[in-house]
């Protein structure tokens, strides 16, 4: 099963071919192709797949859902740290 991964976004890079920007996951930070969803501004979440984000959400979705991936255990890829691997 796949899942998308609620993220805020800190920034939006204006600049690139496909509109780009960092979006954090619980402090880690991703590149993410925001061109899915134009109306999203800095300090927004999305919901991100595969390094596209595909929908907004507001925070306290967002916030709900990080919390039980966390729960869960579904976030431990995006931090090696958590995963127990080193980098």
């Amino acid at each position: 099963m796949c899942l998308g991964i609620p993220g805020k976004i800190v920034s939006i890079e204006a600049e690139a071919p496909l509109r780009m920007g960092r979006v954090s996951f619980g402090g880690t930070l991703r590149e993410v192709c925001l061109a899915y969803v134009p109306e999203a501004q800095v300090d927004d979440y999305v919901i991100v797949h595969v390094g596209f984000a595909i929908s907004t959400v507001d925070e306290d979705e967002a916030q709900r859902v990080f919390a039980y991936l966390d729960e869960i255990g579904d976030l431990d890829e995006l931090d090696p740290d958590r995963a127990g691997g080193s980098e």
